[in-house]
């Protein structure tokens, strides 16, 4: 179990993780979202021991990362996979991990095979693609066969067969009693993967919730219509609010599905689709996390 109580992180006058409290407890795929400049990363840190909290703590299994004898055996970590010597095999990097903890090279035979390293095993990092340095990162963090894995945006890099992998990954780790705390900035990824969700904005906790409930909470479901007459259904439903996908599609907000139905067959417009679509969670985020949002990059409308 991971659990963070009143963390909180500034730097000088800037605070960048404000009284956050959450935990990550095993047997799911916990998904860590927020935007870009939310905080993720730093907390990670701090969960981690690479960064001092300013007040509150983040401990593993009841007690500081720092403190736990083994805390590779505790806790598997990848935030940065390119950090390591390009000059040295994977073989070799694992290697030394591994002595250092004093675990088995046995293991490290193992976690290549896992990771599907292992024709690539003696060649040196250097000229490993992304995907493969993605690979490795994970490989190391399953060294220690440890009890807690923490993935900062795992997928990067890797093609669709090594995205698969992950998500089959994560969801084995999690079914094995693990406890599971991934950060990724793919809602459909973490729509397919996560069960639970803490999503963060400004440092500040938002949502400490499933994928369901929030999806579910967002609300703003919409209806697609596609009509022959879609100016005349526009007349008719002043309320509603409409997106024209292309001429005669439209993506109504507002009224259900049979009130269209119904104002449409009440004055004779024909419709040849009404279908409810649900909202996804991209946009259940996005709702969440709009007035976090660090940068607003301007959509239409911006001069040519």
């Amino acid at each position: 179990m991971i659990r963070a109580e009143n963390l909180t992180k500034r730097y000088g006058n800037r605070t960048v993780v404000q009284d956050l409290g959450f935990t990550v407890r095993p047997g799911a795929v916990t998904g860590f979202l927020g935007p870009n400049g939310a905080g993720k990363s730093t907390t990670l840190r701090m969960i981690l021991g690479l960064d001092a909290p300013t007040r509150g703590r983040a401990t593993v299994a009841g007690r500081p990362y720092a403190a736990h004898p083994a805390p590779l055996t505790q806790v598997g970590a990848l935030l940065e996979a390119r950090s390591v010597h390009p000059g040295r095999t994977a073989r070799h990097h694992l290697t030394a991990l591994a002595h250092t903890h004093g675990i088995p090279r046995s293991r490290v035979d193992r976690v290549l095979s896992l990771a599907g390293l292992t024709e690539v095993a003696d060649r040196r990092v250097k000229g490993f693609s992304l995907g493969m340095g993605q690979r490795l990162g994970i490989a190391a963090a399953l060294l220690g066969d440890p009890a807690a894995v923490i993935l900062d945006e795992p997928v990067n890099g890797l093609d669709p067969e090594g995205v698969l992998w992950i998500r089959t990954l994560l969801r084995s780790l999690a079914a094995e009693g693990r406890t599971v705390l991934v950060s990724s900035h793919l809602m459909s990824e973490m729509a397919l993967t996560a069960d639970h969700l803490i999503v963060i904005g400004r440092g500040r906790l938002l949502a400490d919730t499933t994928v369901e409930e929030l999806v579910r909470s967002a609300g703003g479901a919409t209806v697609k219509v596609v009509t022959p007459e879609p100016d005349r259904l526009r007349s008719l439903l002043p309320s509603a609010r409409f997106t024209e996908e292309t001429p005669g599609t439209l993506l109504v907000s507002g009224p259900g599905a049979p009130e269209i139905g119904r104002t449409a067959a009440a004055h004779g417009v024909p419709l040849h689709e009404l279908t409810p679509q649900a909202p996804s969670l991209e946009q259940a985020f996005m709702d969440l996390t709009r007035d976090s949002v660090e940068y607003q990059a301007e959509h239409q409308g911006a001069a040519a």
